[in-house]
Parts: structure tokens; sequence; C-alpha cells
């Protein structure tokens, strides 16, 4: 049932988001929105103005000062150290040990873990081997919570189709056959569904296992892995993305009216649910210390890469922000919450439970902060929230001027949608060059490569300097 409550909420996400963004694609060439047409009473805008001494000791600090170079040192040493950090796995409880020692070390306030049960998935040996019309070993990732194929494999005729509704036209070929989706990328947010319910799609009209072409634009021969849920109802059968240029190549053979036979073999499976934790630190508010800015990232991972830019970097910059103020003795008047979260590439579990725990204390909080979509050089934010709000946003952006990170792009983090959409909490998410994001995403190749140094050092102040300045204003923001 959890599988299904995830699928949902998936879906509800996916379809707010749409109607305030287009998708849920990284936009790296948006323009500022216009002036909000609300006015900003003259006592708000002096306040902001009232930062601007702040904000560029909080910029100088990372470009220029003891913390140049620090997040992409702190970033590195996480990743390098620990590795990839699998829901479920001992390396993703060895990472938080790790912050947890991190953020005591900065002496932030009131740092500790929230219990959270997660999912365990574990991916085990896997193959696919075309048979027909050739031979060949292909590169292969199974998808989360992908069932295995037994120890003797599955060998079956394949069939190859572009969309869900070619499947349902060609129904009657799939039974018995293993499904190949062959779907073109249009954006993340609208393909990536073949990834989610393809295996399910795949097993309603009677396949045996289902091969998805990679959710991304570009290839070099690389699958990108990503969590799936199967419909409750349906049999579950093993699934697994293949590379852009097998599809490819499959689909040319499948045009041609050649026989394609492959072998499957997967060992994945689900264990039973783990206790992981949510890792929580605060720089506590002087004024106002029961409301919160949340700012957060998660550091969990898939199993294949050490995950820098998914979402290691996100996890950073959110310590780093509490770290800067801690360092540059700054008092906000309501407390400044960071917090990494677990388990969220199986969507969104950890942020999930501590929503629910805070269900009755949304008014608490002036807005959540996620960074989930890559620390490349920060152009601004992606923000929803009330006309006011926005407006508020906008001019808080006028202070980052001279690191040209001014952009407020209507768009919203779907992984705290439940306090955004539920409960009217503003949200934000840092808007950064990342239209290379999918490149990388879900694959062995998001490593410290993709990383940055100076653009990690921008991103963490762009983060800081909103975080800090929202809480520090005399009133939360408007909902």
């Amino acid at each position: 049932m959890r599988s299904v409550a995830a699928l949902l909420l998936l879906l509800l996400c996916a379809s707010v988001a749409t109607a305030c963004s287009g998708d849920r694609d990284p936009n790296p060439n948006a323009k500022p929105l216009p002036p909000s047409s609300y006015v900003l009473p003259e006592r708000i805008v002096q306040q902001i103005r009232d930062h601007q001494d702040d904000a560029n000791r909080i910029i100088d600090y990372f470009t220029k000062g003891p913390g140049q170079g620090q997040t992409y040192t702190r970033l590195a040493s996480l990743v390098d150290t620990v590795g990839p950090r699998p829901s479920g796995s001992a390396s993703l409880e060895r990472a938080i040990d790790m912050m947890l020692g991190n953020l005591k070390a900065d002496r932030l306030d009131n740092v500790h873990g929230e219990p959270a049960w997660i999912p365990h998935w574990v991916r085990g040996a896997e193959y696919v081997q075309l048979l027909e019309p050739h031979d060949f070993t292909m590169n292969i990732l199974s998808l989360g919570s992908s069932v295995g194929t037994g120890p003797q494999g599955i060998t079956a005729e394949a069939i190859v189709v572009s969309s869900f509704e070619e499947l349902t036209n060609r129904s009657a070929e799939a039974k018995g056959k293993i499904v190949v989706f062959n779907q073109p990328f249009v954006s993340y947010g609208e393909t990536s569904v073949y990834r989610t319910q393809g295996a399910s799609a795949a097993a309603k009209v009677g396949g045996v296992a289902s091969l998805i072409r990679t959710i991304a634009p570009f290839s070099i021969y690389s699958p990108h892995t990503g969590v799936q849920f199967y419909t409750d109802g349906i049999p579950k059968i093993p699934t697994a993305c293949i590379t852009i240029e097998d599809a490819e190549m499959m689909a040319r053979m499948h045009a041609r009216g050649q026989r394609i036979v492959l072998k499957v073999y997967l060992e994945a499976q689900n264990l039973n649910d783990t206790l992981s934790r949510n890792t929580v630190a605060e720089v506590v508010g002087s004024t106002h210390p029961e409301q919160v800015v949340l700012v957060s990232g998660h550091l969990d991972s898939w199993d294949i890469a050490e995950a820098a830019m998914d979402d290691a970097g996100g996890a950073i910059i959110s310590w780093q922000a509490l770290s800067v103020v801690k360092a540059l003795g700054l008092k906000p008047k309501r407390t400044m919450r960071a917090l990494l979260w677990t388990s969220e590439e199986f969507g969104g579990v950890g942020s999930q439970q501590y929503y629910n725990s805070q269900a009755n204390n949304t008014g608490n909080y002036s807005i959540v902060m996620e960074s989930d979509l890559g620390t490349f050089t920060p152009t601004g934010l992606e923000f929803t929230g009330s006309p006011a709000a926005t407006a508020i946003i906008q001019q808080i952006g006028q202070l980052l001027v001279n690191a040209n990170a001014t952009v407020v792009d209507c768009s919203l983090t779907f992984r705290h949608l439940l306090f955004c959409s539920l409960s009217g909490v503003p949200g934000a998410s840092l808007h950064n060059d990342n239209d290379d994001y999918f490149y990388f995403h879900h694959s062995r190749g998001d490593t410290m490569t993709v990383e940055d140094p100076v653009a990690l050092d921008l991103c963490a102040a762009v983060w800081a300097v909103y975080a800090y300045v929202i809480a520090d204003l005399d009133d939360m923001l408007p909902r």
C-alpha cells in the first residue's frame, strides 16, 4: 500500500507542478519575473534593503573569505568517504552519522536525528542478453523496487513500443513477451511516467518483464535508474532501464520485422523496511524561535555512484546556510532549520514522515526550501507563494545583483507539496544553470567531476542569503 500511496503523491505533485511551471524540468533560460503587481509596504522594502551589508558579508565569506572552496571540500569529503548511500543501507546510516558529527563540530543548535522507517531494496547481479538476431550483452540498471527474475532468468521474445497507447493497441501481441519501451524524451516530468509505471502497464497486457529506455535526453551508452511503482492487483514483473542506444537498436530491429529474443536476469530484492533518520540542525531564532525557515536536501542516493549532484550538493549547501550564519555571528529573528532527508529516492519517504510529524504546526513555517535540481551556477530561486510573498522574494533577490542571482521563477518543489499545497506554506528551490542535469541524473556519471568549486561557493551564498533574510524579517512570509 505504501508504494501506491507514494505513486499517488508523485502524480499529484506532478500535476500541481505542471500548473505552475509546465513540468518539473530545470529551466536554465528562465527570465526574471516582471515586478509583482503587489506593491510592498515601504517598511518591508527598507527592512530588506537594510540586509545588504549582511548579504555582502555572506557572499564574501564564501567567495573570497574563509569559506572559499569549503563547500566543495565538504561535499567531496562526504561522497568520497561514504560513497553511494542507498535507502536502507549501512552506508546511508554512515553518512547520517558523519553529518551529525559535522553539524555538531560547527556548533549548530539542536543537532539530532529524527527516526523514519524507510524501504530497503537491493540490486544484486543483473544483465540483459540479446540472443537474437545476434549475441550481445546490454548495459542495464534495475529500477528501484523491482522484483527479481528468479535464478533461471526470463528468456522470451521482445515487443518494442514507443508509448502506452501503442502498447494498448498491440496488447494481443504482448502476452508472454518482454516489453521494451522506446519512448522519446520530452521532459523529465512527462517521460518519467514510463519508468514509474512501465512495469505494471506491461504486466497488465501479459508481459513477463519490461525494459525502459533510460529517462534522459542524452546518453553515452549510460543507463539511468530510478524508482518504479507496482499497481495493486497487477502481477509484479521484473523491470530495468536500458540505454537510449539499445532501445533505438531494438526499435530498428522490430521495424524490420526481425525476431528479438532476450534473456533478462535480475537478482533485485525488496527487504524489510529499516529504521533510518532525518538529520536536523538549527540556528535558533532570537525573537521567534518557534517559527521556522527550513532549508533542505537529501542524503540518500542510488547505489551506483557517489551522487555528488543528486543530492549531496543540496544537503551540503543547506548545512552551509546555517554554518555561515553561525560563523558570522548573525542572529536571525526566527529559527533556521537544516533538514537532510532520508530515503528521498523512494518517493520522498523521509520528508513525508517529517510532514506527518509537523502537520499540526505548519502555521509556524515561513518557507520550506529544498535544493534537489543541481548545484551548478546559481541564478536565483524557483518559488511558489502568494503575490505578497513573491514580491518579498523578488525584493530579496535584489540583494544578490552582484552574484547574478536575481531570477524568481514560478516553480514548485514537489517533495514538499504537502507543506506548500495542503498547508499553504511558501516553497522554494535553488534555480541554477543545470541544462545538463539529466545527462548525469541517476547514472554512474553523478560524481564530483560534475561539480565546480566556484559554482558551489555561489550556491551556498545564494541559499544562505535568501534563508537568512527571510528568517530575519519582522514577519513571516504572507500566505
